[in-house]
């Protein structure tokens, strides 16, 4: 047999629009016949700077036409409408470039390619990541980067740093760079399933994809940009491409195999899972059509004795952006600058919302929810408690040692959340819900005793808070995942902190909300809005 080798994952071409940054710290120079691209360091600091900038207020074309899409679509419920509207809105707020689009303003990653003829003279990683740290200092964007001190000590890094920097070599003589800001919600619903060579028939691998979708929920704001991932030399392999499909990146891969073992795009399957997705009626959060604006099914080669398959999302906060450096200057992709073109005159029609005024005692809030059924949409006004992970945790901590529940925790519902930084002269930085599923384990306990009786955030819940509201009179309302800077600036009259202020943007806070929306999702008779799909 002939030796036979080719690029893993050819991909045919490169149809990105660019921007050119500049045309400093790059220049060609002559070693022996070749020509070699140098690339002075600070190009790259420059390029990682305004590329996650970029990509913290503005968001690609495609992915705006998409959403506009959903609103023109007659087969769209109103929810789909309605969340698809808010995120337009969402991103004609953000485009100003003082509240990003997302609250968690997400890990900093960076898959590059470097060309065999370019030089640096420098760790590429460590100017990557001065760029990274320069837009976190500068911008109202949030630090979300937990380092460990000790195996249970962890303390918050303050810079967002560290990121991660993957960079690979290729041939030539330019640099390619994959940039995503990947916020903690989507970044969970990365999913690795080892199979066999038993999946691989239409009727398995049917099944097998009805069942996982269910995995995804809703906590990593849909509509999604979902990767189906089949195959790989390793899992590590198999989830790398997932989380470049979901970005978009293997878009342009070749849609046969061949027996050099060429990833590609299953076209057919794609609509396929399309279909199943649309079928689940999970919707844009909230029921409906539009669980996914569209699928990547990438086929990869796999040993004899696996057969790994990968899962994964892009959020409606679709933070990927490409760049490049090559001997005419240092580029970015080109992304939306005018996303108020997209949005209609006017907003879709719904039905009138349910105003709940939160200022009332707790026992009045909960027999007002209870006139109402699951999937009632609602405007909130007056006081809500913003607690999330650490904050549970220690008040956790606080009733183990035969501690009471704070009294903040009784009387106001409380928003799983964390904001961004805020920007001079506003009221709040971007501040939209954070995934509820991770507070699930608390909820028992601190209902029992009086606490989170009304909780709002995104996502699905599991059967245990199902159980504990039924149990306590509690409710699990649902807020919608992606529009945190309109959030703030329209439905945010106010924020302080009230606890833990060490904690940074874990701390405890009181804020003062007008017109926010929410729908129930979990009420106090056991209903659940999802477990009714």
């Amino acid at each position: 047999m002939d030796f036979i080798y080719q690029d893993p994952y050819p991909i045919l071409k490169d149809d990105t629009q660019y921007r050119k940054i500049t045309s400093d710290f790059v220049k060609v120079e002559q070693l022996g016949e070749r020509e070699i691209l140098t690339v002075d360091p600070k190009g790259l600091e420059l390029l990682a700077q305004e590329a996650l900038k970029d990509v913290s207020f503005m968001l690609r074309t495609s992915h705006l036409e998409k959403l506009k899409a959903i609103l023109d679509d007659p087969e769209a419920t109103d929810n789909d409408r309605f969340v698809a509207y808010n995120l337009l809105q969402n991103a004609v707020v953000a485009i100003d470039g003082e509240l990003p689009s997302c609250q968690d303003t997400g890990t900093a990653i960076v898959m590059a390619k470097k060309g065999e003829n370019v030089y640096t003279g420098a760790d590429d990683a460590e100017w990557l990541s001065k760029g990274i740290f320069n837009t976190y200092q500068e911008r109202n964007l949030r630090y979300s980067q937990i380092v460990p001190i000790t195996m249970f000590e962890e303390k918050n890094s303050g810079s967002n740093l560290p990121a991660q920097i993957d960079i690979y070599a290729k041939k030539g003589a330019s640099y390619e760079f994959l940039f995503l800001a990947k916020g903690g919600g989507s970044a969970n619903k990365t999913y690795l399933y080892q199979q066999t060579k038993s999946l691989l028939n239409e009727k398995s691998l049917d099944a097998f994809i009805r069942a996982k979708i269910m995995d995804l929920g809703t906590s990593a704001c849909p509509p999604y940009h979902l990767a189906l991932v089949i195959g790989g030399t390793s899992a590590e392999s198999n989830l790398a491409a997932v989380k470049k499909a979901s970005a978009g990146y293997f878009d342009n891969l070749p849609t046969s195999g061949n027996m050099a073992g060429q990833a590609f795009r299953d076209l057919e399957w794609e609509k396929r899972v399309q279909l199943i997705c649309q079928q689940s009626a999970i919707g844009a959060q909230f029921g409906g059509k539009y669980f996914t604006h569209d699928v990547r099914v990438i086929r990869l080669p796999r040993h004899a004795a696996s057969c790994p398959v990968g899962l994964g999302v892009s959020c409606s906060a679709d933070r990927n952006i490409k760049g490049k450096i090559t001997k005419e200057g240092i580029f970015v992709e080109q992304l939306e600058v005018n996303p108020k073109r997209l949005l209609p005159e006017t907003p879709p029609h719904l039905e009138e919302a349910v105003e709940i005024d939160l200022n009332q005692p707790m026992a009045e809030i909960l027999k007002k929810l209870s006139q109402y059924p699951i999937k009632t949409r609602l405007k909130l006004n007056g006081t809500l408690i913003v607690a999330r992970d650490i904050a549970h945790a220690k008040i956790k901590e606080l009733l183990d040692a035969g501690k009471p529940m704070p009294e903040y925790f009784k009387n106001h519902p409380v928003y799983y959340a964390g904001p961004a930084k805020t920007p001079e002269g506003m009221a709040s930085g971007s501040f939209g819900p954070t995934t509820a599923g991770r507070m699930d384990v608390y909820v028992e306990e601190f209902q029992k005793n009086g606490g989170s009786m009304v909780m709002l955030a995104k996502g699905n819940r599991t059967k245990d808070v199902m159980n504990a509201c039924k149990t306590y009179g509690g409710f699990y309302l649902g807020s919608i995942g992606g529009p945190a800077a309109i959030l703030a600036k329209e439905n945010i009259l106010s924020v302080e902190v009230v606890d833990f202020e060490e904690l940074g943007m874990e701390a405890v806070r009181k804020i003062t909300i007008k017109d926010f929306p929410a729908f129930i999702i979990t009420d106090d008779k056991g209903n659940d809005f999802f477990s009714n799909l």
